[in-house]
């Protein structure tokens, strides 16, 4: 087996290098996030709102809080944070 001389392994190395970093280079163009979100912001906007809404209770929560006022007696006194309420 022939004995590689410290010039040829230095050019080994050398190229792995180049190598290397030019991997590492297209790694970090695939893996941007910050580019590939900001292309797709409004589709990623409407996709957070929906999940957001659903999360909260979607249609039955809204629901609710618009109609609850409708269920609620009236107040008749109130003294300080308490208050009386005639459910009648």
């Amino acid at each position: 087996m022939p004995e590689r001389t410290t010039a040829q392994i230095r050019r080994e190395l050398e190229s792995e290098r180049e190598r290397l970093t030019e991997a590492v280079g297209s790694l970090r163009q695939e893996l941007d996030l910050g580019k590939a979100l900001k292309a797709k912001l409004p589709v990623v906007a409407a996709g957070a709102a929906g999940a957001g809404f659903f999360l909260a209770g979607g249609i039955g929560a809204t629901m609710r809080l618009l109609t609850r006022r409708g269920r609620e007696g009236k107040t008749r006194a109130t003294v300080g944070g308490f208050s009386v309420i005639d459910n009648r």
